[in-house]
């Protein structure tokens, strides 16, 4: 009988990390502001109340504070014990969620798809959580992020050990929610410049945003010369500014619980948005 398939990721590392962050500064990640101001806009365009909405994840704050202030009934749901129990939520992995089906009019999940174990697995049960008509919104950062890091840690002499996470593009996204049963699929990308003084300061946000590896097994620390050279070889890419401009994608993406009134999908090639224009980087942060 063949074993199954070792995890990617560490849960037990995943839960350190997140504990670690309920003891950072409100502003340490600068991702989250961001990527909250975008599912709350598009929130916005949705015209109908959500009585019951699931969060996952309860790092921000913030972005609870502003759906509880709709007036939903808000429940979340947090893998690391000690931030769970600080902000109320319930202590489980996405990928393991045990609650009744049909529970929530919306979930929003802010971050974090792409560390989960069971992608498939977790999509699924938050669809079968979700009421007939009820709305899945979320993002993450996808593939095609970091390039200038992924290429510094490929630099020559640094040893060849997965430290990297593998990223989910727009189109598997696409077809992951159509196969778990979302109707009306949607994904779409946010592309994000971010100028960096060197590579310790890039590493520093993707700590604070809960982006660092959770690989299992953990590799090996870098040795003091293997970070100088990912350093030397991050900084190679400066402007002529001296600073090195990193790229986020910010992967969007919502579906809907199916539901007979449900306006059918529209013909393919019958869309008129740009696609340069939803691509565009926002440029201009520095950190």
């Amino acid at each position: 009988m063949s074993q199954p398939p070792r995890p990617l990721f560490s849960p037990a590392r995943h839960r350190a990390q997140r504990d670690r962050l309920a003891r950072l500064p409100a502003n340490a990640n600068f991702l989250a502001p961001i990527v909250a101001e975008t599912l709350l806009d598009r929130l916005a365009m949705v015209t109908r109340a959500f009585p019951r909405t699931l969060v996952v994840g309860a790092h921000d704050a913030a972005l609870i504070d502003r759906l509880r202030a709709t007036g939903t009934d808000l429940c979340i749901i947090e893998a690391a014990p000690r931030l769970a129990a600080r902000m109320g939520a319930i202590p489980v992995e996405a990928d393991a969620i045990d609650l009744p089906f049909g529970s929530f009019e919306l979930i929003v999940w802010p971050g974090g798809l792409d560390s989960v174990n069971d992608v498939p697995g977790a999509l699924l049960r938050l669809r079968a959580l979700l009421a007939p008509d009820g709305l899945l919104l979320g993002a993450f950062v996808g593939d095609g992020s970091l390039p200038r890091l992924r290429r510094a840690v490929m630099a020559d002499g640094v040893r060849p050990i997965a430290r990297m996470h593998p990223q989910i593009d727009l189109a598997a996204m696409g077809n992951l929610l159509q196969r778990v049963g979302f109707a009306l699929p949607v994904v779409d990308v946010e592309a994000l410049s971010v100028r960096y003084g060197d590579w310790f300061a890039l590493v520093r946000d993707l700590r604070a945003a809960g982006l660092s590896s959770r690989l299992d097994p953990a590799p090996p620390p870098l040795t003091r010369d293997e970070a100088a050279r990912i350093a030397a070889a991050f900084a190679a890419a400066a402007n002529p500014d001296g600073r090195i401009a990193e790229a986020f994608r910010i992967v969007h993406f919502s579906g809907w619980a199916p539901h007979p009134d449900q306006p059918q999908p529209a013909r393919r090639g019958s869309g008129t948005a740009s696609l340069a224009e939803a691509l565009k980087p926002h440029e201009g942060r520095e950190r």
